[in-house]
């Protein structure tokens, strides 16, 4: 099972520089994305919990 899930890591990490070196626009495009959700996420959570206070 452990030499699966390092199987797995690996496929993933070369997947992503792949992608990275075949097309870095569309990369951080990605990456852009990802990190406006977890801003979006966070900003839910802090909305919440100031809610929750009030």
């Amino acid at each position: 099972m452990v030499q699966a899930k390092k199987i797995a890591v690996y496929i993933i990490v070369v997947f992503i520089l792949w992608t990275i070196i075949k097309s870095p626009d569309r990369a951080a495009e990605l990456v852009g994305v990802g990190f406006e959700g977890i801003s979006s996420a966070a900003q839910g959570v802090g909305e919440f919990m100031t809610e929750l206070v009030n």
